[in-house]
């Protein structure tokens, strides 16, 4: 088993929380891999990206970092339940700059993990923060195409709109009201005639005791969406993104779109080294947590990251 160690350290101008998962065996005379793993939106380091990612990297030989982000968790920041990408993407930044701050950790040998929205971001910020020498995207989802796409039902210039006046008011007294993101349960999401797969599977991990964690709060502050809205995580990508790159996906494409997002950053990534790894019959959540298609994906994982780091 791995050994974990919750650790604080200053982001912007707050601290991020993180669990940091050391190897079997750890000798802090010795200089180790390590990988940052980011967690999905609405979620937590305790979950998928800790829990699954983070154990099971860390059981194969390497220092693995798995952060709260800002805003969220035991991270500070506020208000509360922010979601910007931008931020997201230098919170990987900061716990880069952990890692490289560490003695046992070779600053030269930092690779990066993430689950959906985590693993776009991720992607995003190895297009221009090449520290990252290897990058994973595990059924990962570009934000700023579903909030303009599904979160928006596909009318963005209306969620532009409702999200100006909820900034309007907020900033004239109003309370920051944070929006949860699913259904209470399967029951009630069925009963209100939701049929998407990802919404369903979503609802089952984040809201029983399959996946609940106290801090998975699934909750977005709207009225602070407006920068998701006009951001991409593949702009560039073309150009700049060239490290090593391993893309994986299930081939059931739900709403949350992490297929189409998949297949896209692998052929737009300038990368030489570029593999996608798509799990056969398994969906977006199964790659959550389902040990099947977590097999799947880490028996790829574990030698793309011990090949390039």
């Amino acid at each position: 088993m791995s050994n974990v160690k919750t650790v604080s350290y200053r982001n912007l101008g707050w601290q991020t929380a993180a669990d940091i998962y050391f190897p079997p065996g750890f000798d802090d005379k010795k200089k180790y891999p390590a990988i940052v793993s980011t967690h999905p939106i609405g979620s937590c380091k305790e979950q998928t990206a800790g829990n699954i990612y983070a154990k099971g990297l860390a059981e194969a030989g390497f220092i693995v970092l798995v952060h709260d982000a800002s805003f969220q968790g035991d991270s500070g920041g506020t208000p509360r339940f922010i979601e910007d990408p931008a931020i997201r993407v230098s919170d990987i930044r900061f716990a880069v700059d952990y890692l490289q701050s560490l003695p046992h950790v070779d600053a030269e040998r930092i690779g990066a993990i993430g689950v959906c929205g985590g693993g776009a971001y991720t992607v995003h910020a190895g297009i221009t923060d090449h520290r990252i020498k290897a990058l994973v995207s595990i059924t990962g989802v570009n934000y700023g195409r579903l909030i303009r796409e599904g979160f928006a039902q596909f009318k963005p210039r209306e969620l532009a709109a409702n999200i100006a006046q909820m900034r309007t008011a907020q900033a004239q007294g109003a309370e920051h009201d944070a929006a949860n993101l699913l259904p209470e349960s399967v029951d009630s999401a069925k009963q209100a005639g939701i049929t998407d797969i990802d919404v369903l599977e979503a609802t089952d991990y984040y809201k029983t005791t399959r996946g609940q964690q106290p801090n998975g709060a699934t909750s977005q502050l709207m009225s602070f969406s407006g920068a998701a809205l006009g951001w991409d995580a593949f702009t560039n990508a073309e150009v700049l993104l060239i490290q090593p790159l391993m893309v994986v996906i299930g081939d059931k494409p739900g709403g949350f779109g992490a297929y189409r997002d998949g297949w896209e950053i692998y052929s737009r990534a300038a990368s030489t080294n570029k593999q996608i790894v798509v799990a056969e019959g398994w969906s977006h959540y199964d790659l959550y947590d389902k040990p099947e298609p977590v097999a799947i994906a880490m028996a790829k994982v574990i030698p793309f990251f011990k090949d390039n780091l």
